[in-house]
């Protein structure tokens, strides 16, 4: 618990996965992964277990991170 994998891949992706966070965490974690994708911009995809997927560019001054 409380554990983030952190990948880079052979195209420069940052692949970020974790199992279950916990709730004290949680808030930590949300930043940390928002702080990553602001400073890497691009576009960032996020994918949740049950299957939805979100993209959104990160090219202006927007944060998402979606739960």
């Amino acid at each position: 618990m409380d554990k983030i994998k952190i990948e880079i891949l052979q195209d420069g992706t940052i692949k970020m996965s974790a199992d279950q966070i916990s709730m004290p965490a949680h808030m930590n974690a949300e930043a940390f992964l928002r702080e990553i994708a602001r400073l890497a911009g691009g576009t960032t995809t996020i994918k949740h277990k049950h299957g939805h997927s979100h993209t959104h560019g990160h090219e202006h001054g927007h944060d998402h991170l979606e739960q």
